[in-house]
């Protein structure tokens, strides 16, 4: 790990690698008209997207269509017809971004990123679109809980590194940052760019960000080191390490796998991880043999999965790791905790450096299964997967205080250090968001709503949807880097309840089954929240 940067000043270095990234002498463009990168059928409009108009002449819509209006830019300069977006409504059209004009509009128009920027330029206030480094979780400095810039939607709305075009869609290579390599593509913001998946510079093709080729190929960009390097931290073989995942000493240490690095320290550009809760076993057995919680995780593909009641098969080495391989990758490493009749553990796209888990006081069939995953940039995730106890809140009270405890190093050497993000997630068993338990979590990480929905806007984790049980809670780091979670052409703006029954259309998150969720002794969802944290 590097230099670390303090959070204050994370914003700031972002916001000039997306400056840079154009370059002083380049003149933006609009995306090309060609099928992929947002024609007429594609795009939404019924004149399709960056046709010229003129804005005086366009008031019976006789140019742009209905869905879309005639807009004058300066980057680029010229009167375009935009798409007209909202967080239902993304933008289709490649290196097109949903800029909401003010930002406490509904609606807005699909524009280029830097036009976005220049109409939004308010020096990170609740008016910078969604750009990642937002001025912070309680914006100008609120302590009360209030969500940031007073809105649902800041720092997460659609448009914010989510679009259906975001390089973390289901059929961008699996990483948002494309291999992490400063040189891939020719571009430092690769994957969440304006000039990402239709640039003139992006490898050279027409249909990056959607190539079966992408992010993967030798010739991509025309470098021999892109997205095929030993760092590739969204490839198969995750990192490129001859024992990840597939040694015959695999799943027998304390790290499965991981290798030492997930991804360069000094990258540009920023890394999408997906973060799932999953107490979802089916049957009498609390385990994953039925295989409705497999393919309800397989359909949302998480990067990070904090699981409860690990079990599979007889539960041996070669058992897991034939659960982790068929449902997420070769490339996955994975920690379960030893001795336990129901455990925890987290599963992990990229590596685990170190792991092991802290005694749970109330219970003795599982404790706190925790892991530190070397994510790409110069801070490490650290993922904590909990099973807080059905009895009562002043037990599910105690367990918080006692992994609190742990986390800051009062029981242990093992404390998370102050400057690596932390996400604490799992079955809570809560019964309300007001619990004592949560309130004790606050010491280390933030409770504050708006909370994940289903395609309804109901947020119950429990078989009946009435009650929170389930939770993915992040430290205020990883907080400020929230962005909707994206899956097909949906977008969830706080992230997501999976309920396969009510999922629409369920083509998205193939190969689950509408029933899944509803499977004899399902008694939980899976909740899923998306970040997008800097590579440097």
């Amino acid at each position: 790990m590097s230099m670390k940067l303090p959070p204050f000043l994370r914003a700031f270095v972002a916001l000039g690698v997306l400056v840079l990234a154009c370059g002083p002498d380049e003149s933006p463009l609009p995306p090309s008209g060609i099928t992929d990168a947002g024609t007429q059928g594609d795009a939404g409009t019924d004149a399709g997207a960056w046709t010229s108009c003129d804005p005086a002449a366009d008031t019976d819509a006789s140019t742009c269509g209905t869905s879309a209006s005639c807009v004058s830019m300066e980057l680029p300069q010229g009167n375009f017809c935009a798409d007209i977006c909202s967080d239902l409504t993304p933008c289709r059209a490649p290196g097109a971004y949903c800029c909401l004009t003010p930002p406490d509009q509904d609606t807005g128009v699909c524009l280029t990123v830097d036009e976005c920027i220049r109409r939004n330029s308010d020096g990170g206030t609740g008016g910078d679109g969604g750009i990642p480094p937002d001025a912070g979780p309680r914006d100008a400095g609120h302590t009360d809980g209030t969500p940031d810039a007073g809105t649902a939607v800041d720092a997460g709305s659609s448009v914010d590194a989510g679009s259906a075009v975001d390089a973390g869609s289901s059929v961008d290579a699996g990483s948002a940052v494309d291999a992490g390599s400063s040189v891939d593509a020719g571009s430092a913001v690769d994957a969440g760019s304006s000039v990402d998946a239709g640039s003139a510079v992006d490898a050279g093709s027409s249909v990056d960000a959607g190539s079966a080729v992408d992010a993967g190929s030798t010739v991509d960009a025309g470098s021999s080191v892109d997205a095929g390097s030993a760092v590739d931290a969204g490839s198969t073989v995750d990192a490129g390490s001859s024992v990840d995942a597939g040694s015959s000493v695999d799943a027998g240490s304390s790290v499965d796998a991981g290798t030492s690095d997930g991804g360069s320290d000094s990258d540009g550009g920023y890394t999408q991880i997906r973060i799932m809760a999953a107490n979802i076993t089916s049957g009498n057995g609390q385990d994953y043999d039925p295989g409705h919680g497999l393919r309800l995780m397989q359909g949302v593909k998480p990067d990070v999965v904090l699981i409860q009641e690990f079990n599979y098969k007889s539960n041996s080495v070669a058992d897991i790791r034939d659960m982790v391989d068929t449902n997420f990758g070769t490339g996955f490493s994975y920690y379960r905790e030893t001795g336990a009749q129901i455990p925890n553990g987290i599963i992990s796209r990229f590596p685990i450096i170190e792991s092991g888990e802290w005694k749970d006081p109330k219970v003795s069939n599982r404790d706190f299964a925790w892991a530190r995953i070397d994510i790409p940039g110069p801070h490490d995730l650290w993922a904590v997967s909990v099973h807080l106890l059905t009895s009562n809140g002043t037990d599910r009270n105690a367990e918080a205080t006692s992994l609190v405890n742990f986390i800051k190093g009062k029981f242990s050497q093992d404390g998370v250090p102050a400057s690596d993000y932390l996400t604490i997630g799992g079955d809570f068993n809560t019964d309300t968001r007001s619990e004592s338990c949560l309130t004790t979590f606050k010491q280390v990480v933030t409770t504050v709503g708006p909370h994940p929905a289903d395609k309804n806007g109901k947020d119950g984790t429990n078989a009946g949807r009435s009650k929170p049980y389930d939770h993915v809670l992040v430290d205020d780091d990883l907080y400020l880097y929230r962005v909707p979670t994206v899956i097909g052409g949906s977008s969830f703006a706080n992230g997501l309840v999976l309920d396969s029954r009510v999922y629409i259309p369920i083509a998205e998150i193939y190969p689950a089954l509408s029933s899944d969720s509803g499977a004899s002794g399902m008694q939980h969802m899976g909740v899923v929240k998306t970040f997008l944290t800097p590579n440097f």
